[in-house]
């Protein structure tokens, strides 16, 4: 069973014939298909059904050369909102499944920033018909959490917000000059870190870590595209699984700079949630990659 389909409103799903089930269900009754030759004899299918408003599963598997589908995967997924980053985005196939990680270094996150890619069939005709690497692209992230909490906000006036607003377009200047290799840059940035480091060190003894970190965003755990963040929440919406009739909220997320959305269970959310309020939690890091016409 996967980890995540709590996320979406499965939390009682553990039979694995009902597993099945639904799964059959989602093959004959997909509200999206998609096909693409990924070899001289088979053919790449992915069938996807929404269980809420953007929220819903994709099972992947193959025909081959006598129409029969041999089921392969399945997950769940968010479908994001807006553009989350401008830059270019590589994409590696995962060793034991035809699926795929995306890559995209964001100056915003400060780390590579790894997601599971939800659109793999226009990557994989592009990669079939040798069209990569294809430039003018735009990524839509998403996460899936099965575990959070709301914070409160740190009371800021108008002016701070602005003086925040400022340094972190400064530091992203920064960051940009240093990746081509301009020495003053790296320098400032070492000697900005390390006066950060000095800052914190001291105030952490009188306060607590959460008002002194408004946003963060960093890998956790063993495997590459799922991330511990916590975010000023910008929008929110309640939905609800037509099939289980669990809630679900989906939250706007604005961490470092990032934006993107998130959707948890309302069973395995601690704290009522609303705009300007901060979500700390696990996330499974996904992406969507926006190609241009």
């Amino acid at each position: 069973m996967h980890k995540f389909m709590r996320a979406i409103g499965f939390s009682k799903l553990t039979d694995r014939r009902e597993q099945q089930k639904l799964i059959t269900d989602i093959i004959i009754n997909a509200s999206h298909r998609s096909y693409t030759s990924n070899g001289e004899e088979t053919i790449l299918a992915e069938f996807c059904e929404d269980f809420a408003e953007d929220l819903g599963i994709a099972v992947c598997g193959e025909f081959d050369d006598e129409d029969k589908f041999t089921y392969d995967y399945f997950y769940p997924y968010l479908r994001g909102s807006g553009v989350s980053s401008y830059e270019d985005v590589s994409v590696e196939r995962h060793a034991e499944k035809e699926s795929y990680a995306g890559i995209c270094d964001d100056i915003k996150v400060g780390v590579s920033l790894i997601f599971y890619l939800q659109n793999i069939v226009p990557y994989v005709k592009a990669q079939h018909m040798d069209m990569l690497p294809i430039k003018g692209t735009t990524l839509t992230l998403s996460g899936l959490s099965i575990s959070g909490n709301i914070i409160l906000p740190i009371g800021k006036n108008e002016k701070e917000k602005q003086k925040i607003q400022k340094a972190s377009m400064n530091r992203n200047q920064l960051i940009a000059a240093a990746r081509k290799g301009d020495e003053e840059a790296i320098e400032s940035l070492t000697l900005e870190d390390m006066d950060t480091y000095t800052s914190i060190s001291k105030k952490i003894l009188t306060e607590d870590v959460f008002s002194l970190v408004d946003t963060y965003f960093m890998p956790y755990g063993v495997e590459c595209d799922q991330y511990s963040v916590m975010g000023e929440i910008t929008d929110i919406s309640l939905r609800v699984n037509r099939i289980t009739g669990e809630e679900i909220y989906v939250m706007r997320l604005n961490c470092n700079d990032l934006q993107f959305d998130v959707c948890i269970n309302k069973l395995d959310l601690y704290g009522e949630p609303q705009i300007g309020r901060r979500f700390k939690g696990i996330i499974w890091m996904q992406g969507y990659i926006n190609y241009p016409v």
